[in-house]
C-alpha cells in the first residue's frame, strides 16, 4: 500500500496546486459577465473552444508517448529529442499556415458578428502565438513531472494563472482608472477601452512567461533525432493524438455549433449561457486534472509491478467515491456558485442563471468522463492505442450528429444531454473492451453503488427539494460520511502502511 500513498502525495500535491491556480483563473469569470454583454462572452467562449481542439493537434499525443517511451526505451534523452523536436516542428508548420489563410479565417470566424472583422485577425494571430507556446511547453512539462517533481510543476502553473490573471486586472480595471485620472494619458494612446482582446493578450503574455520558465528543462535538449525510435513513436501516438482530438471534439465541439446553428446574436448569446454555466463544473475538473497529472507517470512506472492490477483497482474505488462526493457538493451549493456568473444587472443575471438546469446534467458528465480518464489506462499500457481512438471516435460522432440534429431545436439544453451520453458511452466501451485485453480487477458493483446513490442525492437535491441550500448540504453531509463509515477500514489500512 506504500505505492498508493506515494501516488495519493503526488496527486495531492498536483491537486493543491491546481485548485489554487483554477480558483484564481476562474476569478474572473464572474470579472467577465460583468464586464461584458452575455453576446461578447459568446466570443470567449467560441474562441477558447477552438483553441481546445486545436491543442491537441500540435501536441500530437506527444505528452502520452513521453511517459511511456521513457519507461520502454534505454536513451532518455532520445526519448526527450525526438518528442520535443516532432511537436516544435509541427508547432511551427501550424503559425505558417495560420498566417498564410489569415484573412479568409477571419471572414469565416466573424460570421455575421457585430464585432469589427478586423478584430478576428488581431485575436488569430494571438491564438497561433498561444497555441505555439504551448506546444513547444508540453514536453518540457511531461518532463518535470516524469522526474518527479510536482512542486517545481505546480509553481509554473500557478505563475501561468497568476500573471495572466494580474493582466487581465491590469487590462480591465487598473489601465482604465489611470486613464480616468489622467495619470500621464499619452502613455495610454493605444488603449481601446474594454477590448475582448485584452483577455488573450493576458493569456499570451502568460504562456510566454511560462516558457521562459521552462528554459532548464529546454537547455537539457540536444537534437538527437533517431528516425527509427520516431516511426515507432509515430505509430504509438497518431492514435492518440486522433483520441484527444476527438476527445475534444466531444468537449467543445457543441459550442461551436450552437454559434454556427442558432446564428447572429442569438447564437453568442445562448453559447455565452452555457459557457458560463459550464464553468461551475470547475471544482470537478480540477480533480479530475489532478488525477491525470498524478496517474499517467505513476500508471506507466508501476505497469511492471506484480499487483499493479489491485493497485489500479484500488485507485479506481477513491477516485469514484472522490468524484461522487464532488458531484454532490456542487449541486447541494449551486445556489452560491450561480453568483460565480452573475451578469451584473438583473437582465444579464437573467439569462446566464437561466443556465443553471443543465449543470447537474454537465457535472455528471464530467464524472462519466473522469471515470474514462482512469480506465482509458489499459490501452496506453498494452500499446493499443488504436482503441483510445475508436472509443473517442464514437464519443465524437454521437456529438456532432446529434448536436447537429437537435441544438436547433433545443439550444444548449441538448447539448448537455448529448455531453452525457457521449461520455457515458466512451466510459462503457473502454470498460468492456478493457477487461477483454487488459484485464484490471475492478469493484464494479461498489464504483456502481457509490455513483447511483448519488445521482439519487442530487436528484433530491436540485429536483425534489429546488435546490435547497440547508437541505442540499444535509445530503451532503450524510452521503460523505456514509462513504467514510463504509470505508474507514480500507483507509486505516492505507495510511498505516509504510
Amino acid at each position: 500500500m506504500s505505492t498508493l500513498k506515494k501516488f495519493a502525495g503526488q496527486t495531492a500535491i498536483y491537486g493543491l496546486s491546481t485548485i489554487v491556480a483554477r480558483l484564481l483563473n476562474y476569478l474572473l469569470t464572474p470579472i467577465y459577465t460583468r464586464v461584458y454583454p452575455v453576446q461578447v462572452f459568446g466570443i470567449l467562449t467560441t474562441m477558447y473552444a477552438w483553441v481546445s481542439i486545436l491543442n491537441p493537434i500540435l501536441a500530437f499525443g506527444m505528452e502520452t508517448t513521453f511517459f511511456r517511451y521513457l519507461n520502454k526505451h534505454d536513451d532518455k534523452q532520445k526519448v526527450y529529442s525526438n518528442t520535443f523536436f516532432t511537436t516544435l516542428f509541427i508547432a511551427l508548420f501550424f503559425l505558417i499556415v495560420i498566417l498564410a489563410f489569415i484573412d479568409p479565417l477571419a471572414a469565416w470566424l466573424h460570421g455575421g458578428s457585430k464585432i469589427d472583422p478586423e478584430n478576428y485577425k488581431a485575436f488569430i494571430k494571438m491564438f497561433a502565438a498561444i497555441l505555439v507556446l504551448d506546444a513547444i511547453a508540453v514536453v518540457p512539462f511531461a518532463k518535470v513531472r516524469a522526474d518527479g517533481r510536482p512542486g517545481r510543476y505546480s509553481v509554473i502553473k500557478f505563475t501561468n494563472i497568476l500573471i495572466a490573471v494580474a493582466f487581465n486586472l491590469i487590462f480591465l480595471f487598473v489601465i482604465p482608472w489611470l486613464i480616468r485620472q489622467q495619470v500621464a494619458p499619452e502613455l495610454f494612446s493605444w488603449f481601446k477601452g474594454r477590448w475582448v482582446g485584452y483577455v488573450f493578450l493576458s493569456n499570451l503574455i502568460a504562456s510566454f512567461v511560462t516558457l521562459l520558465m521552462l528554459l532548464p528543462e529546454l537547455l537539457k535538449l540536444k537534437f538527437r533525432y533517431d528516425f527509427a525510435l520516431l516511426r515507432e513513436m509515430l505509430v504509438y501516438s497518431f492514435p492518440v493524438l486522433i483520441a484527444n482530438l476527438s476527445f475534444i471534439i466531444n468537449e467543445t465541439s457543441d459550442k461551436i455549433f450552437i454559434r454556427k446553428l442558432l446564428g447572429g446574436d442569438f447564437g453568442e448569446q445562448e453559447v455565452g449561457i452555457y459557457g458560463a454555466v459550464a464553468k461551475l463544473a470547475i471544482f470537478l475538473s480540477i480533480f479530475i486534472q489532478a488525477f491525470r497529472l498524478g496517474a499517467e507517470p505513476f500508471f506507466f512506472s508501476h505497469a511492471k509491478e506484480k499487483n499493479s492490477g489491485a493497485t489500479y483497482a484500488v485507485i479506481m474505488d477513491y477516485f469514484v467515491i472522490a468524484l461522487s462526493i464532488i458531484f454532490v457538493a456542487l449541486v447541494a451549493n449551486v445556489e452560491i456558485l450561480k453568483y460565480f456568473v452573475d451578469g451584473g444587472t438583473p437582465e444579464q443575471r437573467g439569462l446566464f442563471w437561466s443556465g443553471l438546469k443543465v449543470v447537474p446534467i454537465l457535472l455528471f458528465a464530467y464524472v462519466s468522463l473522469g471515470i474514462y480518464m482512469n480506465l482509458s489506462v489499459w490501452y496506453k499500457l498494452s500499446d493499443q492505442t488504436r482503441f483510445g481512438l475508436y472509443i473517442s471516435g464514437v464519443g465524437a460522432l454521437i456529438t456532432v450528429v446529434l448536436n447537429i440534429i437537435f441544438i436547433p431545436k433545443y439550444s444548449y439544453y441538448a447539448s448537455a444531454w448529448i455531453t452525457l451520453l457521449a461520455y457515458t458511452c466512451m466510459m462503457v466501451l473502454s470498460y468492456l473492451w478493457g477487461q477483454k485485453r487488459y484485464p484490471i480487477p475492478y469493484n464494479i458493483k461498489k464504483n456502481l453503488a457509490y455513483l447511483l446513490t448519488a445521482i439519487g442525492f442530487v436528484f433530491l437535491s436540485f429536483v425534489v427539494f429546488d435546490r435547497n441550500l440547508i437541505i442540499g448540504n444535509l445530503l451532503l453531509l450524510f452521503f460523505a460520511a456514509g462513504s467514510f463509515y463504509f470505508e474507514r477500514k480500507n483507509l486505516k489500512s492505507i495510511l498505516s502502511s509504510k
